[in-house]
């Protein structure tokens, strides 16, 4: 069956025949994998792997909906295995709900289901139930997606923000605010033009490098607010300073310059392709080893550390000084995600 309709109606959402086309023609052949079943209210899942179980939701309202390097289908993907990933999870399964808004093209549409189908396939996790909204036109942002994700970690395997102790090392895998930056031109904000892609990618292949190393305390994806956002998290949630040195932290030049132009900081910009890790001294060159082995984190960096004493996170600049990287209190940007 194929949908004769070129724009969302709101006929597609009344639960009756444009709504079963709409899901049949364009959601069920891309994602249907085994798992899901549009003919049910409640799908049963196989047995779960040995393991703890582990939940993330999560929604996105990505403008422009795609973008030099992904689009609010590959981003809703990423973006929730992401969280299971850096909690040391092999994500296995997500719930999908999409909120349409009356007018949108359904030929888009279709992309970015695909889209979003390639990446859960290429990560390995399956899209086990889902479902649709139509928003009447000027009630949404053309596609708003909500995700939840299921994954399962070792039992065995301790993780988290109270295990980060003073003069343990802070990793990030890559160069920060890419996203944040790729979107805003896409959408040609301020006049500005530019070829910057999104870091928008899985980070399972990273987390799972570095996830048997017992000197890995903590992981965290900068999605908003960024770098400078988890490092408060570690401050805050120890009690101890976070020290960055700022000629250590990867940012690309094209980023560096729209950031100076705009009076933006980098720091504060959204990621949706890094990790930060915070590792045990005598683990840390390992760890970095390992990332910069990957294509993922060919340009991972050691980039600070925590010390005992303050409460604040504090840049060690390029001239020798020192700066207090406030807590984020306004948008830095126009929501990106």
């Amino acid at each position: 069956m194929a949908l004769e309709e070129t724009r969302i109606a709101l006929a597609h959402g009344n639960g009756g025949h444009y709504m079963r086309e709409l899901i049949e023609d364009v959601f069920a052949g891309a994602l249907s994998d085994g798992v899901l079943d549009t003919q049910t209210d409640a799908c049963p899942l196989p047995p779960l792997p040995d393991g703890e179980v582990v939940v993330s939701t999560d929604g996105f309202t990505v403008q422009p909906l795609e973008f030099p390097g992904g689009d609010i289908g590959s981003l809703a993907v990423h973006g929730t295995t992401n969280d299971l990933a850096v909690s040391g999870a092999t994500p296995l399964y997500l719930t999908l709900n999409c909120f349409i808004e009356e007018g949108l093209e359904i030929d888009l549409l279709r992309r970015l289901v695909g889209s979003l189908a390639r990446a859960a396939r290429e990560i390995g996790v399956q899209v086990a139930a889902g479902d649709t909204k139509v928003l009447r036109h000027g009630e949404g942002g053309g596609l708003y997606l909500a995700t939840t994700g299921i994954g399962v970690r070792p039992r065995s395997l301790q993780l988290g923000v109270n295990r980060v102790r003073a003069g343990d090392r802070i990793l990030v895998s890559g160069p920060v605010g890419d996203h944040g930056i790729a979107v805003m031109l896409a959408r040609e904000q301020f006049g500005l033009r530019g070829q910057l892609f999104s870091d928008a990618a899985s980070v399972l292949s990273l987390t799972q490098a570095i996830v048997a190393l017992p000197g890995l305390r903590f992981m965290r994806d900068p999605t908003r607010g960024g770098l400078a956002t988890v490092a408060h998290e570690i401050a805050r949630a120890t009690r101890t300073s976070v020290r960055l040195s700022e000629s250590a932290i990867p940012i690309r030049d094209a980023v560096r310059s729209v950031c100076e132009m705009l009076g933006y900081d980098p720091l504060y910009l959204a990621c949706e392709g890094r990790v930060v890790a915070v590792v045990a001294p005598e683990q840390a060159d390992e760890a970095l080893a390992v990332w910069q082995a990957l294509p993922g984190g060919r340009e991972a960096a050691m980039i600070g550390h925590v010390e005992a004493e303050g409460r604040a996170v504090v840049m060690e600049t390029e001239l020798g000084g020192r700066r207090i990287l406030e807590e984020l209190q306004d948008d830095p940007l126009p929501r990106i995600c």
